[in-house]
């Protein structure tokens, strides 16, 4: 059962005074004993085993070994009434009692003990809380009446911990702002230094290459100037022949439509190729495709009439307007409507031979450049009369000089009427017939023509 301190025991027991210093370290002032009572030790009386023998003094009192530190006088046994206490003397504080005369530590001196007391120290000075003559509860810790004391905390050689100032912690600051302000600048300096630094060029090793260059090379080459009426490709022999063998063409397919346009494509890039090497030209060849919709203006008339397929020299491709030629392809006789579309093909390659020669770049300029709309016109007709030339050169290349063909193509490709953006019907097979039958591209220089053959 817990016995609280000061409480009252069952039994009507008086509580035994506590000792000072409960609660130090082991084996010091405060400290139980192993062996004595209170705290699970067991009471051992005199006649048991391991007990010490019995040294009862001369005035009949026995020191207990469980209270070392106990006043002389005070209860030592559990059940006996302790002696009133004494009341305070005026002066001395109730929690520090003198020690009787000849009982230093609080313990009766043995008479024939073979050692003597050490000399009495200095009183303890008042305690400082309250003032003399106070009345105060018996502190829990305190000695008994005419004990020692007991063991105290000696004086720490250290200053207690005062509150922080102010200044203190704004010092601090400014010193931490004063060395990051000191690195930084350390930094910029290093890094001043370290870009300022002259660096060393690296030693050259191996070959010089400047050795092997030209030095013609370094220099931009002469602007080419295209010369539309007197161009080399005039001097150039009109291609020959070549084994072309195009599928046949259902009309009503847009995949036939496609694979009739890139297999005579396929031909007409063998036959201009020997010109292109000629003439020094590495020329990339044309795309060809097919298109449902027309690139013609709902309000143009049959006097304008419509567009076949057309040519896109930025992208180098050539595109079909497929309701266009199945227009056309209706009114035409089934036998007679291959020799047509070759010829078409052949116009529009005679395009790409343009854009790659030059001419057409130049040939646009003189569109944008014309004086009015008559001079615009004619720049315009000699662009496609000389396409037309050129397809007359296609046509008899994949034909194999058929004169049947080219009178077919003729009939049905230039017997409509004139346009004032192709020529007049005479003009167009005048030129297709004259890239049949030329034995050089001179034959098809519409840009040195008589304003005539070009109206």
């Amino acid at each position: 059962m817990e016995n609280p301190s000061g409480g009252e025991r069952p039994g009507d027991e008086t509580p035994r005074p506590e000792r000072p210093g409960t609660g130090g370290a082991p084996g010091g002032p405060g400290a139980e004993e192993p062996g004595g009572p209170g705290h699970g030790a067991d009471e051992r009386g005199p006649d048991r085993p391991g007990h010490a023998p019995d040294r009862t003094g001369p005035d009949g009192h026995q020191p207990s070994r469980s209270a070392p530190y106990a006043p002389a006088g005070a209860e030592q046994t559990r059940g006996l009434p302790a002696p009133p206490r004494p009341e305070a003397a005026p002066g001395i504080p109730p929690h520090h009692h003198a020690a009787p005369p000849g009982t230093p530590y609080g313990r009766p001196v043995h008479p024939g003990a073979g050692y003597g007391p050490p000399a009495p120290g200095p009183a303890p000075a008042p305690h400082p809380w309250p003032g003399h003559g106070a009345r105060l509860q018996a502190h829990p810790f305190a000695a008994a009446p005419g004990a020692h004391p007991g063991w105290q905390h000696p004086a720490q050689p250290w200053p207690q911990p005062g509150r922080p100032s102010r200044r203190g912690g704004a010092s601090v600051l400014l010193g931490s702002a004063g060395a990051a302000v000191v690195a930084l600048v350390a930094l910029a300096a290093s890094i001043l230094i370290v870009s300022t630094t002259p660096q060393e060029e690296p030693l050259p090793t191996g070959t010089d290459l400047a050795a092997h260059y030209d030095d013609r090379l370094r220099a931009r080459p002469n602007r080419v100037e295209v010369d539309v009426a007197d161009h080399p490709l005039y001097d150039a022999a009109m291609p020959g022949q070549v084994d072309c063998d195009v599928p046949e063409l259902d009309m009503g397919s847009d995949e036939s439509w496609e694979g009739f346009a890139t297999a005579s494509g396929d031909c007409l890039d063998a036959l201009w190729a020997p010109v292109f090497e000629d003439l020094g030209l590495s020329v990339a060849p044309p795309e060809f495709a097919v298109t449902r919709t027309s690139p013609d203006s709902p309000d143009s008339g049959a006097e304008e009439g419509y567009t076949l397929a057309y040519y896109e020299s930025d992208l180098g491709r050539i595109t079909v307007v497929l309701p266009n030629v199945r227009h056309l392809g209706a009114l035409l006789p089934p036998d007679q409507r291959e020799e047509v579309w070759l010829a078409l093909m052949g116009h529009e390659y005679g395009h790409h031979v343009q854009y790659a020669t030059g001419i057409l770049d130049v040939a646009h300029g003189m569109t944008w450049k014309a004086e009015d709309e008559q001079a615009e016109l004619e720049a315009l007709r000699r662009t496609e009369l000389q396409a037309e030339c050129m397809a007359g050169v296609g046509l008899r290349g994949i034909t194999g000089a058929d004169e049947e063909a080219l009178r077919t193509a003729n009939e049905h490709f230039n017997g409509g009427g004139d346009l004032d953006t192709h020529g007049s019907a005479g003009n167009r097979a005048f030129w297709l017939e004259q890239g049949w039958s030329q034995t050089t591209v001179e034959g098809c220089n519409t840009y040195g023509a008589e304003t005539d053959r070009v109206a």
